[in-house]
């Protein structure tokens, strides 16, 4: 097997990570909607998302039907501007065809709707802005409400962003909300997709490592918690158990002052990760690049290197919480 990393291809196969934009004018934005919502996006025989593709120039597609499990993900590629009008058409057409939906009395603008997005954890920060600078412009200028969830999908390092208001309003807070995810796209990457599921075909191996991570795009289904790990069974091996051939190589980048938090003391902590893991788990010495971030190599299969994502993130979500718990302290004892 190559040690060089796997291509980061927004058309290659469904994988566990976000892909990188396969130029800086292309968006990939996912949403979690319901299976019969993804009946009107499709429409009978595919004809309502060709005709959005036919309108938008947007890749449009939703995710196979789960049995048993009743939400789906639809996903949008293309430029910021026809994501965005691809996202107003499809709430349009939703509000339009859903009998439970607000009734139009006098112009759409008077009706009020909601559209959940996927957002990787790592992006947040970038929507959210500084002291929630961000999204209170955003809101401000569309003219709707943006609720970000505080957890972790389950299986995943990605939040829901559920964007309010009228249809029109919710494609234009997208497009803001997608230029700022363009911006800042490199912090996307490594990111855990989530993926609704009943974990029914996988649920002994999930529950054996402790719910290892999920992505949604792919064919496997698991719907375990999110909460850390703890020790799995001592006989559990995931890399070794499995053969060479199926070992996945990922890069992600990790802030230099976050490195010695995931590092820990003589090494415990990603000692431990790799433990948990099963993956191997190497750390460049110095900066990529300008921005001061250290590469980590990921290699194992692909349940154990979302395994290790997974665990990576939940530290470096531990250690932010933990810094910001001190200056807050610091500014108390300040005043």
């Amino acid at each position: 097997m190559s040690d060089s990393p796997t291509p980061l291809d927004p058309a290659s196969p469904p994988q566990s990570r976000s892909p990188s934009p396969a130029s800086q004018d292309t968006l990939t934005l996912r949403a979690l909607v319901s299976t019969k919502d993804a009946g009107v996006i499709i429409g009978k025989a595919g004809k309502n998302v060709a005709d959005l593709r036919e309108q938008t120039g947007v890749k449009a597609g939703v995710s196979k039907v789960i049995q048993g499990v009743h939400e789906r993900v639809l996903t949008v590629t293309g430029s910021v501007e026809g994501v965005a009008k691809a996202y107003t058409l499809i709430i349009q057409q939703l509000v339009a065809t859903n009998p439970t939906s607000p009734v139009i009395s006098s112009s759409p603008s008077s009706v009020h709707t909601s559209i959940r997005l996927l957002i990787s954890h790592n992006l947040m920060g970038t929507i959210i802005g500084r002291n929630g600078l961000k999204i209170k412009a955003i809101q401000d200028g569309s003219g709707t409400r943006m609720v970000a969830s505080k957890d972790m999908l389950p299986q995943s390092t990605e939040r829901i962003v559920e964007v309010q208001g009228a249809p029109d309003a919710i494609g234009h807070a997208i497009e803001e909300i997608g230029k700022c995810l363009l911006e800042d796209w490199e912090r996307g990457l490594g990111t855990v997709l989530f993926h609704p599921g009943t974990g029914d075909d996988r649920s002994a191996n999930r529950r054996s490592v402790n719910g290892a991570p999920n992505s949604y795009g792919s064919s496997r289904r698991a719907n375990g918690r999110s909460s850390p790990p703890s020790s799995p069974p001592p006989a559990q091996s995931p890399v070794l158990a499995q053969p060479s051939a199926n070992l996945r190589t990922q890069n992600i980048s990790i802030p230099s002052d976050m490195v010695g938090c995931i590092i820990g003391r003589s090494g415990t902590k990603i000692t431990e990760i790799r433990r948990l893991s099963g993956s191997k788990i190497s750390i460049a010495k110095a900066p990529h690049d300008e921005t001061g971030e250290r590469m980590f190599t990921i290699i194992g299969t692909p349940e154990a290197n979302e395994k290790a994502l997974f665990l990576l993130y939940n530290q470096l979500e531990s250690e932010k919480e933990r810094r910001v718990s001190k200056e807050t302290h610091q500014q108390d004892m300040q005043d």
